[in-house]
This record gives C-alpha cells, structure tokens and sequence, in this order.
C-alpha cells in the first residue's frame, strides 16, 4: 500500500477515536500484564468504546489504527512493518498497540505475535469468533487474554438513561416501578447503543445487513443470499425453541444438513446466533441431540423476524441466555424425564439450575416449571434452582430443594 494512504488513515483516526462516550464500559478485570488482550463480539456492539477508554486510561496511546476502513482495503501482512515505522515516525518509541477490526487483515496473528514477543502490549477487536479462535490458538497459544463482548446490559442501558438505582428501589414501590417501566422498554429497544441513542430503526436494519452480507457471506464466500436469509428469519421467529440441523433443512427448503449445518456455523461465528447443547457426559451425544437456538439481541430479532404477543415467554428466556453469557456461563439446556431452559457447567460440574417463563399464575404453567427445574435439580444433586418470569417473586421449597423466583429485571440488576 502507499504509505501516504496509510498516513493519512492513522491521522484521520486518531482525531475521531477519542470521543468521549455516554457509558463506560471498563468494569470488566483486564489483565495487567504484557498478554495480548482480544475484545471480541459482534459487529456495533461496543468493543471499539472499550478499546478508546483502554486507550484513555493508559499513557501511550497513539498506535491505533481501525482496519474496518475502506482505504485499507488493499492493506495486507507485508504493509505491517510499513505502519510499524510510521508509529515511530510519526509519534516517537511508544510499546502499546490498539487494532480495530484486525481479522480483516489476512496473517495479522503473526505480526502480533512479532509485536508480543518484543516486549509490546497489543489490544486488539475482532467480530467473527472461529477466525480470532483459530489464528489466535495457532500462534499466539498462552499469550493471549480473549474478553467477549455484548450489547448493553439492562445495567448499562440504566446508565445510558441517566437512572440511578440502589438495591433499596427493588423493594420500595416507587423504586420497583421506575425500574420495571425501564426494563419494559429495554425488552423492547433490546441494547444496540447507537440503536438506544437515536431510536432509529432504520439502523438496526442497516446494522442486520452489514453483520449477514460483510460478516457472514462475504467474509466466507457465501452466495445463496435467499437461504441464508430464511435460515436466520427462522431462528429469529422461534428464539429458544429445539432444533435440529435435518428440522431446519426442511424448514429453508435447503438439500442437505450439511449446507445448513455450515451456515449456522458462519453465523455463530458472526455472534448473530448462538446454539445451546443438551448437556450430556457424552460430547458425541450432545452434538447429536436437537440444540436450542437463541439470537443476539431482542431489538434486533424484532427486526428481522416475526413474533406473536405469546412469544414474550421465549423473548424472555432469549434475553437471559444473553446476559448469562454475558457473565461468562458455560451454558446448556436440560432434557432428562422433564425439560429445564439452562443449566450451568462450572469446572467439569453443573452447578446451576434455571428456567424461564413469563408468569407462574397459571397452574399448568407453575407445574411444568417446577417439575422441569426440579428434575434438573436432582439430576445433577443441587441444592436450590432459579425460576425466572417477567414479574413474579417468591420463596419455596420442593423435597427439601429451595426455589427461588426472581423477576427478570432483578436478577439482571444484581452483580454475579
């Protein structure tokens, strides 16, 4: 590339980086170390924020360089040792690099590596999953810390309204409603931040787009855009329901499981949708058995999708796999005699029990909840389970098990 061009995008950068943002997002434990630090999630969910206030609270700043950036299209490993040189030209020895978007940029984990192994502290983003996963396991093995990244929290979106809270307003009325009539419309808007900020919906349509044909079928030579785009209307439709790589198939009117088996992989890759194992001892059983299907971000499955009013239940369910995942749970789903939405594996052992329902009032529904999540519970010999719903809150117990039920927007709101 021509190193004027290359110039010119590092100058154009660096005035644009450092705006201040409405919400920050560094309560997350960073290593303090000499690793190489990844941010990663899917594309405008926040993970360049991160990087500036990184930048902002360290002395060396200056190496940036964003490669999501149309005049770098032509920027490939050889013109690396060229911005290498202009960092130094341009803003004198400094050892801390950031990159943006870095996997656009084909062999970047070896001039990471190069830049590690002589004592630099590198930060990079990426948004496709297997690509940072591999390179990163390839050549950078225990040099690497990876951070993944989400859209807002119903925590950060308090933020970004200004609401301040304490555990006090979970149990004083005026407290309780303030904070229910926010979750009602984080429900809805879900936690795009450009999305909150300008209520435009025409933005996460645009942001859909850029995610399916930059991040998905460009980025992996896709070109049957019509199968794609049905396979992702479908899990949008049906978030949390069971599927299976032959059901979906059927359902797209694709030829073979295969074909459809590849691209979930793509888009899972993409962060647009996650796929949840049926938990079993046996790995070969659970990538056998039907997995359950969950989407990113709620603003955006009503935007691609179509959903009924008795779907809330489901968005529900969505909603909390995303913020437990958000918390960094190993996550699966239980299906022995009874069904249970999740269960969480913590070193070799499940040690959590949760399901997910929009109201225990009615009798049927309260019965099929706590049957499920009690033969989870004595499954796997816990203690106590968790039944999340839209507002219920109770104590019980069950054969000696204790059973909590917690209104979503709570069990949000308290630290992990």
């Amino acid at each position: 590339m021509d190193k004027k061009v290359i110039q010119e995008v590092i100058s154009d950068q660096l005035v644009l980086s450092l705006q201040k943002t409405d919400v920050v997002r560094m309560n997350r434990s960073l290593p303090d170390d000499n690793e190489v630090v990844v941010l990663s999630g899917i594309r405008r969910c926040g993970k360049s924020t991160l990087m500036q206030e990184i930048r902002e609270s360290n002395t060396e700043r200056d190496y940036y360089l964003n490669f999501d950036d149309d005049r770098l299209l032509r920027f490939t490993v050889d013109d690396f040792q060229t911005l290498l040189e202009l960092f130094g030209e341009m803003f004198g020895k400094q050892n801390t690099f950031y990159f943006d978007e870095i996997q656009n940029i084909k062999g970047w984990e070896r001039f990471v590596r190069r830049l590690h192994d002589y004592g630099n502290k590198v930060y990079v983003t990426g948004s496709n999953a297997s690509m940072l996963s591999k390179e990163l396991g390839t050549h950078l093995t225990g040099r690497h810390y990876q951070t993944e990244l989400f859209p807002f929290s119903f925590s950060e979106y308090l933020k970004l309204r200004n609401v301040e809270f304490t555990t006090n307003d979970f149990y004083s009325t005026d407290g309780k409603v303030l904070l229910k009539s926010e979750f009602n419309n984080y429900f809805k808007l879900g936690g795009f931040p450009a999305y909150l900020k300008s209520g435009n919906r025409q933005y996460l349509k645009s942001l859909y787009q850029s995610i399916l044909y930059r991040d998905v079928m460009v980025r992996n030579g896709l070109t049957n855009e019509k199968e794609i785009l049905e396979l992702v209307y479908f899990i949008a439709s049906n978030p949390a329901k069971l599927v299976s790589y032959n059901s979906l198939t059927k359902a797209i009117g694709v030829k073979n499981a295969t074909t459809v088996k590849n691209y979930l992989t793509h888009l899972q890759d993409s962060y647009l949708v996650f796929l949840v194992n049926k938990y079993d001892v046996s790995l070969k059983k659970q990538l056998q058995n039907h997995k359950k299907a969950y989407f990113i971000d709620l603003g955006l499955i009503k935007e691609v999708g179509f959903q009924h009013s008795e779907d809330n239940g489901r968005m529900l369910e969505n909603l909390a796999f995303i913020e437990l995942k958000r918390r960094g749970a190993e996550v699966y789903y239980h299906n022995n005699k009874k069904e249970c939405d999740f269960v969480i594996k913590d070193k070799n052992k499940i040690t959590a029990a949760i399901q997910v329902c929009w109201s225990m009032y009615e009798e049927a529904t309260r019965k099929r909840e706590v049957d499920g999540l009690m033969d989870a519970i004595e499954t796997y010999n816990l203690q106590e389970g968790l039944i999340l719903t839209e507002s219920d809150e109770e104590e019980f117990t069950v054969k000696d098990k204790k059973i909590n039920v917690l209104p979503v927007w709570k069990w949000m709101l308290w630290q992990p």
